[in-house]
């Protein structure tokens, strides 16, 4: 094993690559503008007259490499000033008339073609801020990097237009320099890529190809030059912000005036300070809640825009988990046996939180990222004689992240991140520590990347620290149309990254591989195709029994209409066993996991059809005695017009004898239950856009689980599991859960916005219940319904313009 580390290690200090030919990086010249650039898609400024044309665009999908025909080329030309830089796209289309022009929401293309460009200011290889504008005028924007992808949770401020041509479609586009990141230098050399898309035909193009051998694309982006001694303006913005909500229940009507303000101030060109002073997000949206049976919580997407927003460099070494930020309460407090807990917060509130990220032209990233929470209280009944009291669950808090990631040779990486969470008083405080690296070869064919993590949790601070360790390394050939993988992950059983991150599963070592196989160009038959084999082994530290193997074997494939198709299966082969179900801090207790096989198959339709649909059903064996699972996803779509589209989802999934914990009695026997799970999820989107800057949203969503107990068992020693005639509490679930939202939005001004929203939702639980699918919506639609009305207005205001005024 260490020769073979050795190896690897030598590999990658050479720069070693096989294989791969690097196509040389087309460059692009661009003149300083003196005249005032009017973004109406006309291109009728002198200026724009005597600048080099961007042109010669390949394809990148289907077939990668392919040139584009000369009846739909694309010319695009570049021009800056102290301000900003301006593009002007010329999209030629053999018909016009044909091309796909579906109006959406915000960084949502649906059936459009695309023009965008990529901006890296520093030219290292290692990220983009991209900008999109579609056919109907709708933007988006994105952070590329290479560890995340593309982040359309980015956005910035920005200004476009689109012009439907009788040769097929303009776009002009002022992008300010406070949208982008870049040195000081007084010669800018910048990396730049253009893209296409065609999507009546679904094919892509970029100016500098992107080649489908090599995984990095930021890599492969062509070069700008020409930019020098711009004096860019002061990036301080400010956003200020007021919602009224109108609340009510069956027991309560509420009203609440809410006002705050965002602050955007860029300390150089290259560094940015964010800071939300008294947030609002009471418009987010909802959270998909499940019926959770497991050991382990559920983790919930981050709708919050101040936690998705240019959060590139904080997610680092996989330690932050920003829900945690405001989340539920890190305690529960401790009752009498004649007092009962009647009021327990929710979320605790957060009351400010700041942001500081960029890099130094030395490819050094900094990211600090800090946030205050206030205290919480539950209320607390006592029986007796009727009086309440108020304990605190959570204290005021603290919760920091600092990274420092310093790139080199435009393709790797080295980062250190530190987060900790500081509680006043005798609350839990934790401190967690990573080293990352992330190395490529030279021309991105081999990979080495893993990550040492240290933690130090106090649950009291004056009880004995806790410390623990997690560990991982990961070797890859990341090229051509062979492709494999192999690594290793340990961690203690004291490692908890918890108060700021998101772990489920310690005290273990696990290996595992992957290989895979590609097409890269078209065949008489498929557009795409791939396999794609996982093997994964998992190890207890303490017992070295086997927790997880796992063969995964996956399928998937476009054909030349464009529908996609693909399928395959996953094989449990050994009997494994679980130390996390019994739900208990006895670590010689775990449950014996049986033998199974799954197989699951999907087909989804060209979306560019006014009709498509989504199928997906699955179906797996387990090695007991009728215990079978399987279900379906069913979800077709119709696209009325450009403005006006709707889709239903349905899935279907039922667990029959299904195994899992339910109890631990008072002699301390882990009680188990053999029960039927059966979930229904039905959900309903929609859109009407009444153009490119207003539109109405429909979300709904009503899911149903339920699991009945038939066998009631109590856990052996040896993981087995005896059946137990004693235990007679009820311990069925059935859960219900309905969300609602309605909402439209105008964004009236760049960056500014006005958003009013409809919201009712409803949540029930019972362990006695009728399972009919009619009798369980109507429940949950009569009991408690939370109705929400509300108005945010938010307007964004540049200090320049002000600075202008006065």
């Amino acid at each position: 094993m260490k020769r073979t580390l050795s190896f690897i290690l030598i590999l990658f200090l050479f720069g070693i690559s096989i294989g791969v030919c690097q196509v040389p990086k087309k460059s692009l010249y661009t003149n300083f503008c003196s005249e005032k650039i009017s973004i109406d898609g006309k291109f009728d400024e002198a200026a724009w007259k005597n600048v080099a044309i961007a042109s010669d665009f390949v394809m990148i999908q289907p077939d990668n490499g392919k040139p584009q025909p000369k009846d739909s080329r694309t010319e695009v030309k570049v021009l800056y000033d102290n301000e900003a830089i301006y593009i002007a796209a010329s999209m030629y289309d053999p018909e016009p008339n044909k091309i796909p022009r579906e109006l959406t929401k915000r960084d949502d293309f649906g059936t459009a073609d695309i023009f965008g460009v990529s901006i890296n200011g520093f030219n290292d290889g290692q990220q983009y801020f991209g900008f999109y504008v579609s056919a109907s005028g709708v933007q988006a924007d994105d952070l590329y990097t290479n560890s995340n992808g593309e982040d359309f949770s980015w956005n910035s401020i920005w200004n476009s237009h689109v012009d439907i041509t009788s040769f097929g479609w303009t776009v002009e586009m002022k992008i300010p320099y406070a949208a982008l990141r870049f040195s000081s230098e007084k010669t800018q050399t910048w990396g730049l890529n253009f893209f296409r898309e065609d999507k009546r035909n679904r094919f892509a193009y970029t100016w500098n190809l992107i080649d489908n051998k090599i995984s990095n694309e930021a890599t492969q982006m062509g070069i700008l030059e020409g930019i020098q001694n711009i004096k860019t303006p002061t990036r301080l913005f400010f956003i200020p912000y007021t919602s009224f909500y109108y609340k009510s229940n069956p027991e309560l009507v509420t009203k609440e005036f809410k006002l705050g303000l965002d602050i955007k101030y860029g300390i150089n060109d290259a560094f940015t300070l964010d800071a939300i002073l008294i947030p609002d997000f009471g418009q987010t949206t909802f959270d998909n809640v499940v019926l959770n049976l497991g050991p382990f919580e559920q983790q919930f997407m981050e709708n919050r825009p101040f936690f998705t927003e240019g959060t590139e460099l904080f997610s680092k070494g996989d330690l932050f988990y920003s829900r945690r930020i405001g989340g539920s309460p890190s305690t529960y407090p401790e009752v009498a046996d004649n007092e009962e807990v009647i009021k327990y917060p929710k979320n605790v509130n957060l009351l400010n939180a700041l942001k500081v990220s960029g890099r130094t032209k030395d490819g050094l990233g900094i990211g600090v990222l800090n946030a205050i929470t206030n205290r919480a209280f539950a209320t607390i009944l006592n029986t007796s004689d009727q009086s309440e009291r108020q304990e605190m669950v959570e204290p005021l808090a603290n919760y920091n992240v600092f990274v420092l990631d310093q790139r080199f040779r435009k393709n790797s990486s080295v980062s250190f991140v530190n987060t900790n969470v500081f509680r006043e008083s005798h609350f839990r405080d934790a401190n967690v520590s990573a080293l990352v690296f992330d190395l490529n070869t030279k021309k991105n064919t081999y990979k080495l990347n893993g990550d040492f993590k240290y933690s130090k949790v106090s649950e009291d601070k004056n009880i004995e620290i806790k410390r623990g360790i997690n560990s991982s390394l990961y070797f890859a050939e990341t090229s051509g149309k062979y492709r494999y993988g192999f690594g290793e992950q340990y961690i203690s059983k004291d490692f908890d990254n918890n108060d700021l991150g998101i772990n489920f599963q310690t005290h273990y070592h696990a290996f595992f591989g992957n290989g895979s196989y590609r097409i890269l160009n078209p065949t008489k038959t498929f557009n795409s195709f791939g396999i794609y084999a996982n093997l994964y082994s998992e190890f207890d530290n303490r017992t070295d029994r086997i927790q997880n193997a796992n063969i995964n074997i996956n399928i998937n494939s476009t054909n030349k209409k464009n529908d996609y198709y693909g399928g395959g299966f996953s094989i449990k082969p050994v009997e494994t066993y679980d130390f996390y179900e019994p739900r208990t801090a006895n670590e010689q207790k775990f449950v014996t996991i049986p033998r199974f096989i799954n197989f699951w198959t999907y087909i989804s339709t060209n979306y560019n059809r006014k009709f498509a649909i989504d199928f997906n059903p699955s179906f797996a064996f387990v090695e007991s005695k009728g215990r079978i699972n399987y279900g379906f996803e069913i979800d077709p779509r119709y696209r009325f017009s450009n403005k006006f589209s709707l889709v239903y989802s349905f899935n279907f999934f039922r667990q029959n004898k299904n195994i899992g914990w339910i109890d631990t009695d008072a002699d301390n026997n882990i009680i188990f239950a053999r029960r039927d799970r059966v979930t229904y999820t039905n959900t309903l989107s929609g859109k009407y856009s009444l153009n490119n800057k207003m539109n109405f949203d429909l979300s709904i969503r009503h899911y149903w689980s339920y699991a009945v107990n038939h066998d009631i068992l109590t856990l052996q020693d040896d993981g087995s599991l005896l059946s137990n005639d004693a235990y007679t509490t009820n311990k069925n679930s059935n859960f219900n859960t309905w969300n609602m939202d309605v909402s439209y939005s105008w964004w009236f001004a760049p960056g500014s916005q006005l958003t009013i929203l409809y919201r009712n939702n409803s949540l029930l639980f019972e362990r006695d219940f009728d399972s009919n699918f009619g009798t369980n919506f109507s429940n949950v639609l009569n009991t408690n319904l939370n109705q929400i009305f509300s108005i945010s207005l938010r307007y964004f205001i540049d200090y320049n313009a002000i600075q202008n005024i006065f």
